[in-house]
């Protein structure tokens, strides 16, 4: 496996795989690695030759109070992990590298699905990581992209992107992985302590049993008041508590399939989630 840190370096070592036309696969990422990222690795190597994996935290998409200079930065570990999957390029540039000494006049921004949930919560971060995925885009100009369904709307924004933009990748979502208790993987699970890593699982359990609500015959906003309420009363403080559409348009009723999101901070830390509940007639 290779470590590439500058564009041109990266760029020599893709060169044979370009000429082969062979399958390219990209999962980017900002590293402190887990089984989630691991995941989208092992499904780039089904279904591609060349695997690329990019570690990058990238400024532009964190808000003045939030956690890039003490973000998780773990190079080593995180290559012998790849190393194990089957990466054959780590790319890791610096931030110099990536935006240069000039100033960044051009920007990238996703309307309307960009305008709520963590959007709201966090003004800009969307058009950050629209920009940062663009440039890793054309830098590795893959055939595949692989992101996690964790990050549910950051992959609804990038595939838009793609979309809008003509790019010709293909964006694949790869479903969350779970701790054994439920608790989504995230690299910033680390920042829980060690009484509040024992209550984050219920998020996953209030999201199973609002789906079990819904099937019940339960109105929408019954059940989400619900899943609000039990995820205060075990001591989250909760940014938000949505139902959107696949496609992330408001919906007032179950008559369609649904994703249930939550965003909530317990202790110092901001967790996600969501799960996709299907509609059966």
């Amino acid at each position: 496996m290779k470590t590439e840190t500058t564009i041109q370096g990266l760029s020599a070592s893709l060169n044979p795989a370009r000429s082969a036309r062979k399958i390219i696969g990209f999962v980017p990422t900002m590293g402190n690695l887990h089984e989630g990222h691991l995941n989208l690795v092992r499904e780039a190597r089904k279904l591609c030759d060349v695997v690329i994996v990019s570690i990058f935290v990238n400024p532009i998409q964190f808000g003045p109070n939030e956690d890039f200079d003490n973000y998780p930065r773990t190079l080593e570990h995180d290559s012998h992990l790849l190393a194990e999957v089957g990466c054959d390029i780590v790319f890791a540039p610096s931030v110099e590298q990536m935006y240069g000494k000039c100033p960044r006049l051009t920007n990238i921004s996703v309307g309307e699905i960009t305008d709520d949930l963590c959007g709201l919560q966090r003004p800009g971060h969307f058009d950050g990581v629209a920009v940062v995925v663009t440039k890793l885009f054309n830098i590795v100009q893959p055939n595949f992209a692989f992101f996690g369904q964790k990050d549910y709307q950051q992959l609804a924004v990038i595939k838009q992107l793609v979309r809008d933009l003509n790019m010709a990748i293909e964006v694949i979502g790869v479903p969350i992985a779970r701790a054994e208790d439920g608790l989504a993987l995230s690299s910033r699970n680390g920042y829980l302590s060690e009484q509040d890593r024992q209550t984050a699982p219920v998020i996953f359990k209030s999201l199973t049993t609002a789906e079990q609500e819904l099937h019940a015959g339960k109105a929408l906003a019954e059940v989400l008041a619900h899943l609000r309420k039990s995820l205060t009363d075990a001591g989250l403080i909760v940014d938000y508590v949505e139902a959107r559409s696949p496609i992330l348009q408001k919906v007032e009723q179950f008559d369609q399939d649904v994703v249930l999101f939550v965003a909530a901070k317990l202790g110092k830390t901001r967790l996600i989630d969501n799960l996709q509940v299907k509609h059966t007639a």
